[in-house]
């Protein structure tokens, strides 16, 4: 699998922080904790929705245990051209040029031009902002 990750107790995430679940980056949306009898392991319950596809998933392991975390790449990139919900851009170091897809919530604020702000997580790119400027 390509992109970089790296482990992290899974009892010390939160909601918000992101992580690989079934090799899919996910952001964590509610954690649970159970606290066991004397000799057990504290159990986490993480559910988490996927950053591409939006699928919830769920994983329950000892909270002493390591899951991935994704190494998120943040970037920038100039918008050469728009068809449809899909923007040719430009990365503003490599010149790299490829498609991404406009988030719904960043419909209408992306013109021919622009600077957006896209992260690389794992083999994915993913638009996060318009920069104004």
């Amino acid at each position: 699998m390509s992109g970089e990750t790296k482990p992290v107790s899974i009892g010390t995430l939160q909601k918000g922080n992101f992580v690989v679940i079934e090799g899919v980056a996910c952001r964590v949306v509610d954690t649970q904790t159970s606290r066991p009898g004397k000799h057990g392991h504290a159990k986490v319950r993480l559910g988490a929705v996927g950053l591409i596809d939006g699928r919830k998933r769920e994983i329950v392991m000892p909270g002493h245990d390591n899951i991935d975390v994704p190494i998120i790449d943040k970037r920038t990139a100039q918008v050469l051209s728009m068809t449809g919900n899909q923007a040719n851009v430009m990365d503003s170091e490599t010149f790299e040029t490829f498609d991404l897809e406009i988030p719904e919530e960043l419909k209408g604020q992306v013109v021919d031009g622009c600077t957006v702000l896209y992260w690389i997580i794992l083999n994915d790119k993913v638009m996060k902002q318009v920069k104004s400027g």
